[in-house]
């Protein structure tokens, strides 16, 4: 094969992509008027589902615009050899081949981030703005803006210069090690995301005595669940859409309810909400998630490592000669339709673990209080009810909440 048509390659599956999701949104758009389900009728009255379907409408068109501008970018990007601009400018900075890919990454990452800020700000302060999600203050938002480029630089040129010294020290070889330190990384980053990097853009506090926290141990010490690591997260400053989470494992874990969901749900429907959290806790799935997440970072990366130094490629992309960060970005765009396929298995997976979750909190507390709660969450986030069957498929990670009041309501729940 040669460099010329390793480039079509790049084209082809770049378009393709595009097309696929250009048509899948609109084919989920065509669904938007859609009448709900008898089960969700009771969520929306007429003037409020009106208004989710303005939202829903006014994301599309949105996310429409960005992905074609998203689109020509690369394309104009690939047309003039821009990467291998970057490749040479890099080169004539340094000879050290470690800092060539760093600052290839970083000078990629800052672009990229300039790139996106206006849709980002449009996003929030428009859009989100508009049907009153937005809380974010303009300097909250370029601050988190700031410390999210930052984090990413630092952890990334922590990470990522790591594993650019053991390709160094082994040439193709480098992915057994890279592997190995990147499934230790996921481990760290899993055990104190939640105590380490949330508190740099929220702050913490532990559920305070009473009704509420009563009725959690109470839930927590039937199902034999250490419930000493409970927390609120000050998620109302930026959004006040609702959401809970778990994270970590063994003397670890840790429960967090955003302060908005304490707002728009009653305590029995709240107890609902942190049953279905341990339920994922109990059914194992953050350690299944885990373990499947670093068997496909060895299989990638051991991909990578057949790729890395291919001249053609790197010709492709208007390089001279290979690089490591030149390999990384030839088989991010060669590996497009596979993480498309295992992004279908990944999502179907984990909609089967949100059943398993649903229906531990159906066993343990009941059925009733999380269909309430899910039903008002649906109702503040103003939700899609109606969205297509392909379009779940490909993008939800979560089954749709027909999906999941259908399943609570059986008498076998899928377990």
């Amino acid at each position: 094969m040669s460099a010329n048509l390793f480039f079509w390659i790049f084209i082809g599956f770049i378009v393709l992509e595009f097309l696929l999701e250009y048509y899948l949104d609109a084919l989920n758009a065509k669904h938007f008027n859609d009448t709900p389900a008898d089960e969700l009728q009771d969520i929306f009255d007429p003037s409020a589902y009106r208004k989710s379907q303005a939202y829903k409408y006014e994301n599309y068109r949105f996310s429409k615009i960005t992905s074609i501008i998203s689109l020509i970018g690369v394309l104009v990007l690939l047309f003039i050899k821009g990467f291998g601009y970057l490749d040479l400018f890099v080169r004539q900075l340094t000879e050290n081949s470690l800092l060539q890919s760093l600052l290839f990454f970083g000078i990629l990452l800052i672009a990229g981030s300039l790139f996106s800020l206006p849709f980002s700000y449009y996003q929030t302060f428009v859009i989100e703005e508009k049907y009153g999600f937005n809380k974010s203050t303009k300097k909250l938002f370029f601050i988190d803006q700031v410390k999210s480029l930052l984090l990413s630089i630092v952890l990334g040129g922590i990470i990522g210069g790591i594993i650019i010294w053991l390709y160094q020290l082994s040439g193709r070889n480098f992915w057994w090690y890279a592997w190995i330190f990147v499934a230790v990384i996921s481990l760290l980053l899993n055990m104190f995301y939640t105590s380490v990097f949330v508190p740099l853009f929220n702050k913490l506090r532990p559920l305070e005595e009473g009704e509420l926290r009563d009725a959690l141990q109470k839930l927590a010490n039937s199902v034999d669940y250490n419930l000493d690591k409970i927390f609120v997260i000050d998620g109302s400053k930026r959004s006040s859409k609702a959401n809970a989470y778990f994270s970590g494992f063994g003397p670890k874990k840790k429960v967090v309810l955003y302060d908005t969901l304490l707002q728009d749900l009653e305590p029995n429907e709240i107890t609902a909400v942190l049953a279905h959290e341990i339920g994922h806790y109990k059914r194992k799935h953050i350690i299944y998630n885990l373990i499947i997440s670093i068997i496909s970072t060895g299989i990638m990366l051991f991909l990578l490592s057949l790729l890395i130094d291919n001249k053609m490629l790197a010709e492709a992309l208007g390089a001279t000669e290979p690089s490591f960060h030149i390999g990384v970005i030839a088989f991010g765009l060669l590996f497009t339709p596979i993480s498309f396929i295992t992004g279908l298995w990944s999502n179907q997976l984990s909609r089967k673990f949100e059943y398993q979750a649903d229906c531990f909190a159906k066993q343990y507390h009941n059925a009733a209080d999380l269909i309430s709660g899910l039903k008002k969450l649906s109702k503040n986030n103003l939700s899609n009810l109606t969205p297509h069957p392909w379009y779940v498929k490909v993008h939800y990670s979560h089954p749709t909440l027909l999906q999941r009041i259908q399943n609570l309501s059986r008498k076998n729940c899928d377990k």
